[in-house]
C-alpha cells in the first residue's frame, strides 16, 4: 500500500488528519476512559507513555503504508475527539480492517458516522479497497448500529476470542463490499 502521511479528509464538522506528537494528552484522555475502552481488545491506558507510544507506532505505519490512522478533530474547536483507522491491509485481496474510538463526551452526536463515512469513501475510492472488515464486541450495540447504518453486514461470530483484564469476550465480524457500497449510493461516489 502507498504511504499515507498526507491523508486528510474533511466534512462540515470534522477534520480527519494524521496524529501528531502534540495529540498525546487528548488521546490519553480518550483512551484512558474505562467507558470508551469497555469493549476494546485492551484495557484503558494508565500512563501518558502509552499515548506517546501509540502515536509513534501509528506514524511509523503511516510512513510505511501499513496503516492509516487518523485523528478525528472537531472543526468548531479543533479538539481531537477520537481516532479512526485502517489496519491489517491485505494488498492482493484489496481489503483492510477498520477501527475507531470516540471520546465519551462526543457520543450520540453523529461524529463517528460522519468520520467513518469519509474513511470508507476514501478506502473504496483513493485506496482501491474491495472489502472493509470490522471486528467488534457483540455487546457494543452502539458500534453495531453504527456499522449497520453504514451498510456493513454481520458475517460471523468468533466465540471467546479476546481475554482482556481477565474478562473473556466474543467478536462479531462485519464486512462491507465496494459493490454493495456503490449500489447503496446508486452508483454515485
Amino acid at each position: 500500500m502507498p504511504a499515507f502521511e498526507r491523508t486528510e479528509l474533511n466534512s462540515a464538522r470534522l477534520h480527519l488528519r494524521p496524529l501528531a506528537a502534540t495529540d498525546a494528552q487528548s488521546l490519553f484522555t480518550v483512551y484512558s476512559d474505562p467507558a470508551v475502552m469497555r469493549y476494546w481488545s485492551s484495557p484503558p491506558w494508565t500512563a501518558m507513555s502509552e499515548a506517546e507510544a501509540h502515536i509513534a507506532e501509528e506514524l511509523a505505519g503511516l510512513a510505511a503504508g501499513t496503516g492509516l490512522a487518523l485523528g478525528i478533530e472537531r472543526t468548531s474547536d479543533h479538539q481531537l475527539i477520537g481516532t479512526c483507522q485502517y489496519h491489517l491491509f491485505h494488498e492482493q485481496s484489496r481489503r483492510a480492517e477498520i477501527g475507531y474510538g470516540l471520546a465519551k463526551s462526543a457520543w450520540g452526536q453523529g461524529f463517528m458516522h460522519e468520520a467513518l463515512t469519509m474513511l470508507i469513501r476514501h478506502g473504496f475510492t483513493a485506496l482501491g479497497l474491495n472489502r472493509i472488515e470490522a471486528d467488534i464486541d457483540p455487546r457494543n450495540l452502539s458500534s453495531a448500529r453504527c456499522l449497520e447504518r453504514l451498510g456493513f453486514a454481520k458475517e460471523g461470530l468468533l466465540r471467546e476470542r479476546w481475554i482482556v483484564a481477565g474478562e473473556v469476550s466474543d467478536s462479531r465480524l462485519y464486512g462491507l463490499l465496494r459493490r454493495d457500497w456503490l449500489a447503496a449510493l446508486g452508483g454515485q461516489q
